[in-house]
């Protein structure tokens, strides 16, 4: 494969959740290697700033991802200007802790629906509308889901949102039936799964002291740090890009260690 092939120019991706966090960090890595991107988020706010970061290879939608419409008309942007949808990564979702997901003693009706709405069923709303138009127009696609370590290894202290953690290891199965499914039709899809990231979902841990040297033992790589968006950024590349033709229901975890690595509990914290 030359170096020709592996670029993204002339490929058009959606990025649902791409106005903010992770999603923005990406569509910038898309656009700066040639791709043109619309990118969805639910504030007209974060929609025009997004537009003026990522520059005329952009455009935004805006609207909330659980209403399947949103992603329909994201999807029908990009084949606007794109002529044709090559990917879908889909970053939406959230925490459900001020709704009521929690332990799950704690957890409410109210909890169990806004976060597996959030993180489920958003996500297969956008999936769809991506299948649907690589069915039309022929040739394959490429989604890309956006998962967490929390779906498969548990932080019982510091991260216990159970609806959640549900919600991320469905995403595991659903997103490899969606492989198994459509790879006759060269339309795969995969997951990434990342640890704790500095984003806006993850003030609470983010300015907590005591989680904060709890990840320093948990997340090892690079000193022992909270993520940054960009640590993402080129596992998305690859995994929407040609580079990675023949990959398709794979989880990646990038994790800073997350998940080989024990996390100690600053002393005084109790465990239970």
């Amino acid at each position: 494969m030359t170096n020709r092939e592996q670029s993204l120019e002339d490929r058009s991706y959606v990025v649902v959740g791409g106005t903010t966090g992770l999603g923005l960090s990406a569509a910038r890595a898309l656009v700066a290697q040639g791709a043109a991107v619309v990118v969805v988020g639910r504030s007209a706010e974060s929609a025009r700033a997004a537009e003026q970061t990522l520059g005329e290879r952009a455009r935004a939608v805006v609207g909330d991802a659980t209403d399947g419409s949103v992603s329909e008309a994201a999807v029908a942007e990009a084949v606007k200007r794109g002529g044709r949808l090559d990917g879908l990564y889909h970053v939406a979702g959230g925490s459900g802790r001020k709704h009521g997901d929690g332990p799950l003693h704690e957890v409410t009706a109210e909890g169990i629906d806004f976060t597996l709405s959030l993180n489920l069923g958003s996500m297969i709303l956008s999936n769809r509308a991506a299948v649907q138009r690589f069915q039309t127009q022929g040739g394959g696609g490429v989604i890309l889901n956006m998962g967490s370590v929390l779906g498969y290894s548990p932080s019982a202290k510091f991260f216990a949102t159970h609806v959640y953690a549900a919600a991320k290891s469905a995403i595991v199965g659903y997103t490899r039936s969606v492989a198994a499914y459509y790879a006759a039709d060269n339309i795969r899809a995969n997951v990434i799964a990342p640890a704790l990231v500095e984003t806006p979902m993850a003030q609470r841990a983010a300015q907590d002291d005591t989680i904060q040297a709890f990840i320093k033992t948990k997340q090892p790589l690079d000193g022992g740090r909270i993520g940054r968006p960009e640590d993402l950024d080129d596992a998305a590349v690859f995994l929407l890009g040609p580079g990675s033709a023949f990959v398709t229901g794979q989880v990646l975890a990038v994790d800073g260690g997350w998940t080989v690595s024990e996390g100690q509990l600053p002393e005084g914290v109790d465990g239970g």
